[in-house]
């Protein structure tokens, strides 16, 4: 009786062992830029990543467990980022990253994710190369769910030349890695257009004052102001080109849209146009979902960085469905899962049906991002027939 008694009682003990392991925590790191002037890309993409994991969370969690954020700010300074990679993979012992806004920290990092063998989703930093840093190794832990800068480049080209018809463009690009890699993709865009820029100019962070380079730029004789930087930089090229009375139209990357580009140039920034993976608007009952959901768990009325959020938010849940279709926290089969998702997932920016494969880490292709305009303090469809029919649209090829 009593050696029935300590079976039973051994059993018992093993399954509630068992049921305390199913349910340990999994650490997911979710690393960016969240003071400074990267900040607002940093903490809209943070939101949306927060947003997404409380409603993972809530509706159970992952294969039993629940997901635990490890939160660092990298300060958009590639040596922060790269001692937080350390300490997530080494310390924290992540299964996964989730984050980098800007390109050069990214660069930097995320070779010690793929050294460790664990996934980073590159929610947001979009220098081109990021993917494709490693092409002699057979396997790439670097996953992106942005609109990489070859895609924005060609986008920004063909707007500029072929459907407004200019044909002198000048570009203006700061000297980080983001804006370098990018001013070296548009050059490559606009020469299989067949056109050159008439000037091509430089700045740093932290510049104040773009008029030297705008004017160069006029001298030159630009028709179009094509560029490659960060919001607060970005508005000093709209308030010089408003000091020295010269009004050309400003087209460039995404940035355009961040808030610290639309607050800081004000009227002078309206008109500016950008790719976009998502605009704050509800142009899909998903979409209105996480608009709704967003302002009500952080206030406002607008999203510092509608882009970063989105794509944050679908980062996150393209995670979990890799982590529930693994039934791992083992990195070689977190990259196999979501190289070979199964799970068909809704997202903000786009619906995903397998959109990684062994040999293509980019979640969004050319036909996802559409142009967005400043206008009134906001971003809105530059042209409202991108976004006829949208949810149907802004979807990957089948390859």
């Amino acid at each position: 009786m009593r050696f029935n008694t300590y079976i039973l009682a051994l059993a018992a003990s093993t399954a509630l062992a068992g049921a305390a392991m199913a349910a340990d925590p999994i650490k997911v790191g979710l690393s960016g830029p969240f003071t400074g002037g990267s900040s607002s890309m940093g903490v809209s993409m943070r939101d949306g990543v927060k947003l997404a994991v409380a409603e993972i969370n809530k509706a159970g969690g992952v294969n039993g467990s629940q997901i635990v954020l490890v939160e660092r700010d990298d300060e958009a300074k590639n040596e922060v980022g790269v001692q937080i990679a350390q300490e997530l993979i080494n310390k924290e012992k992540v299964v996964a990253t989730l984050g980098f806004i800007n390109t050069g920290v990214a660069q930097a990092a995320q070779r010690f994710y793929q050294e460790a063998e664990i996934p980073v989703l590159n929610n947001v930093a979009t220098g081109s190369i990021l993917t494709r840093q490693w092409p002699d190794q057979k396997t790439n832990y670097v996953f992106r769910t942005a609109a990489n800068d070859t895609i924005q480049s060609a986008m920004i080209a063909d707007e500029a030349v072929r459907r407004q018809g200019f044909k002198k463009p000048a570009i203006l690009a700061d000297s980080t890695n983001y804006g370098q890699l990018g001013r070296e993709d548009m050059t490559n865009a606009l020469a299989k257009l067949d056109v050159k820029p008439v000037a091509v100019e430089k700045f740093n962070i932290g510049d104040t004052d773009m008029t030297a380079q705008v004017l160069k730029a006029k001298e030159a004789g630009a028709d179009v102001i094509l560029t490659y930087a960060i919001g607060p930089e970005l508005a000093q090229i709209a308030n010089a080109m408003a000091k020295l009375g010269w009004k050309v139209p400003l087209i460039g990357s995404w940035t355009l849209s961040m808030a610290s580009y639309i607050d800081t140039s004000g009227p002078n920034g309206d008109g500016a146009l950008m790719p976009q993976t998502f605009i704050e608007a509800p142009t899909t009952p998903k979409r209105k979902a996480f608009i709704e959901a967003y302002h009500k768990a952080y206030g406002g009325d607008r999203m510092p960085s509608p882009v970063s959020a989105a794509q944050g938010y679908d980062s996150a849940y393209l995670l979990a469905a890799a982590l529930t279709q693994a039934k791992s926290t083992d990195g070689r089969k977190i990259r196999e899962a979501l190289e070979n998702l199964q799970t068909k997932i809704e997202g903000v920016v786009t619906i995903y049906d397998k959109p990684f494969s062994a040999t293509d880490h980019e979640a969004i292709s050319p036909n996802i991002p559409v142009f967005g305009l400043v206008k009134g303090g906001r971003v809105v469809p530059a042209h409202p027939e991108d976004v006829a029919g949208d949810k149907a649209m802004r979807v990957k090829p089948k390859s």
